[in-house]
């Protein structure tokens, strides 16, 4: 027995019905992620974020952690850029023992990352031995307060580049070889480009991912205050209605280059 399709009536009322459910159940989860962002301006005024500032010191914390975020940066982009590109042309022996030792730190809580790293590079173990002939230390100083963003951030970029170069036609990079490109003259005209708008996303949350680490900074790297602990010990100080100006300046700091980056990445996406 042959049963009749629907009518194309019931069938569009039921395509209508499912798309406005999906709209508004993408509008619950829109408003729900903005909604933090949404509280923290409502309970802002211009009043109370001016008088914050005014304070003596109050913009030392940002300086160190833009200072502190900017060489973290430069670290995981000259470390971590050949890295992607390796594993996303599949160059490394044991290549999924790579992609897990990326990903476990992705993984592990920060407040852990911390503990782990005090039994790695404190001044009680072999390489914090080493780093002291350098007059560096990993615990409490400068030093520490960029180790820690490197390994709270460095997941995030390597992955994305990674994400970037494996999108990259190989084909593309032999035809530059052909044309008498060398291996790096191709990689710099040829891949790099292609791999721009990913590789400008996956930079750009690199450096909001370092500008708001926590919880390894929390245990390594207490002082000096960087933006993160600054929120922190004003809450703890002096209650929530103080911490939410800092709250305001990191965000205002952090989140605008990489909304600026995934403009960018997807108009040039377009292009390619």
């Amino acid at each position: 027995m042959t049963i009749p399709p629907a009518p194309t009536a019931l069938r569009g009322s039921g395509v209508r019905v499912s798309t406005g459910a999906a709209l508004v159940g993408a509008l619950i989860i829109w408003v729900a992620l903005l909604g933090p962002l949404i509280a923290l301006l409502a309970h802002l005024t211009p009043s109370s974020v001016v008088s914050a500032l005014r304070q003596p010191g109050a913009f030392q914390p940002l300086e160190v952690s833009v200072l502190a975020s900017l060489i973290a940066l430069g670290v995981i982009l000259l470390l971590g850029t050949p890295l992607a590109y390796l594993m996303a042309r599949g160059r490394l022996p044991f290549p999924r023992l790579w992609e897990v030792g990326v990903i476990l730190p992705l993984l592990t809580p920060p407040l852990v990352i911390g503990l782990l790293l005090i039994f790695m590079v404190g001044p009680a173990t072999p390489i914090g031995e080493a780093l002291s002939h350098l007059h560096l230390t990993a615990s409490d100083t400068f030093f520490a307060l960029v180790v820690a963003e490197v390994y709270e951030a460095v997941p995030y970029y390597v992955l994305g580049a990674a994400a970037a170069f494996a999108a990259v036609d190989p084909e593309l990079e032999q035809a530059g070889a052909l044309l008498g490109d060398g291996r790096w003259r191709t990689w710099r005209r040829v891949t790099v480009p292609l791999a721009a708008p990913g590789l400008a996303t996956a930079l750009a949350v690199t450096w909001a991912r370092a500008m708001g680490a926590f919880g390894a900074v929390l245990i390594i790297a207490y002082h000096p205050f960087g933006l993160p602990m600054q929120i922190w010990v004003t809450l703890q100080e002096t209650g929530l209605s103080s911490a939410l100006p800092f709250a305001l300046v990191l965000l205002v700091v952090a989140l605008p280059l990489p909304v600026a980056a995934y403009i960018w990445s997807s108009r040039a996406r377009r292009r390619l």
